[in-house]
């Protein structure tokens, strides 16, 4: 953000200049006392934030402003002054903001925040008209992405409004009837209450998808709502429709297991601990499971033996406990003749299961094991 500072105070010119230098993504193009050489620079130079104090030298600021403004109707202004008073007028000219001085960190910090947000709006109407489809990731930490960008988190007024949008996220056009919620959310409130908070978070939910409007649609159905989705792509929903076509996996085929399976980067909605996810979390997982396997067999089928070890390490890496594939392992690495590599991949699996359920490798696995052990010793 290319950033010009206009005001005839030097000191107040070089402070504002110093804490604008500490935040990443502000280049200062220049800063000027003069009024009339800070006008034609604003004028002549691509710039997209300007910080003008209300007050200069033989010069009313709000005046200069609405000059500049004329010429550049989508410049971003922000008043610096030391009185308050301005603040009205400044904003009947539509400045994004205006700061009092001396100008505090965090007040400089909450208005470069809005500018983000107020330009983050600006390019989710521009992109939806250009029929941009938005992009969701539910495969790891949730975000959503618009013309290749991360848009900044949704910014949620409760905690209770950013479950209940999730949850609605995860049953996207279905029916959800309003005592699913309220038994999901408040079971221990009794029914008028419970019912209020509902009817509050919802009313929170589509104050904050009010920027997303081209791209959710929050609909009261009789007894419940709805949340349609429009020209949105769900990472989560992209894999699943692949997997459970189940195309066999073949030559033509393992190039597109290969990109699909990449999608499913970490565990779903990896950072949130509602009991609602973690079982639409281990669904995901076998079919995650499921599919890996074939993809090693084949391999090892295919003569692709170096892939399909690949593959099966990164089944025990992401399923330390999932036995067939550290059985496949052993069993190709005693083919290979790497003793050392048997003994180590059956000592781990034994560890493995020791601390998380304090058992043994299953019998079929324990006994290969000593008859392979048996039969090197000899």
């Amino acid at each position: 953000m290319k950033v010009i500072l206009l005001d005839d105070d030097r000191i107040a010119l070089d402070y504002l200049e110093q804490q604008l230098q500490q935040i990443p993504g502000i280049e200062i193009a220049g800063k000027f006392t003069d009024p009339a050489a800070g006008r034609k620079e604003i004028i002549n130079q691509p710039v997209d934030l300007v910080f003008l104090d209300t007050q200069l030298l033989d010069v009313d600021g709000i005046q200069l402003a609405e000059e500049i403004l004329q010429i550049k109707p989508d410049l971003k202004i922000v008043f610096v002054t030391g009185y308050e008073a301005y603040a009205v007028k400044a904003f009947e000219l539509n400045a994004l903001d205006y700061l009092l001085k001396p100008v505090k960190s965090e007040r400089l910090m909450n208005t470069l925040q809005r500018i983000d947000r107020s330009q983050t709006v600006f390019d989710l109407d521009r992109l939806a008209q250009q029929n941009q489809s938005l992009q969701i990731k539910m495969l790891g930490h949730f975000q959503m992405i618009l013309d290749e960008k991360q848009l900044p988190p949704l910014r949620w007024r409760t905690t209770r409004a950013q479950e209940l949008f999730l949850y609605m996220l995860q049953c996207r056009g279905q029916f959800i009837r309003k005592s699913t919620l309220i038994e999901l959310l408040w079971p221990e409130y009794e029914p008028n209450r419970a019912f209020s908070l509902l009817y509050t978070v919802i009313y929170h939910i589509r104050k904050t998808l009010e920027q997303y409007e081209e791209y959710f649609s929050l609909t009261n159905s009789v007894d419940g709502y709805i949340l349609n989705l429009n020209n949105v792509l769900v990472d989560v929903e992209e894999w699943e429709n692949f997997i459970l076509s189940s195309p066999p996996v073949t030559n033509k085929t393992i190039g597109e297991y290969i990109g699909m399976m990449k999608l499913f980067k970490d565990d779903y909605l990896k950072e949130y601990d509602y009991w609602w996810a973690e079982s639409e979390r281990q669904r995901l997982k076998m079919l995650w499971l499921r599919t890996s396997f074939r993809m090693a067999e084949w391999y090892m089928s295919s003569h692709q033996q170096s892939k399909a070890v690949e593959k099966y390490l990164e089944i025990c890496h992401q399923h330390p406990i999932a036995e067939e594939a550290h059985f496949a392992l052993m069993k190709i690495f005693a083919a290979n003749k790497n003793s050392l590599a048997v003994h180590r991949q059956y000592r781990l699996l034994v560890a493995i299961l020791l601390e998380e359920f304090n058992e043994q490798p299953s019998t079929y696995i324990t006994d290969w094991y000593d008859d392979w052990k048996q039969e090197h010793e000899e």
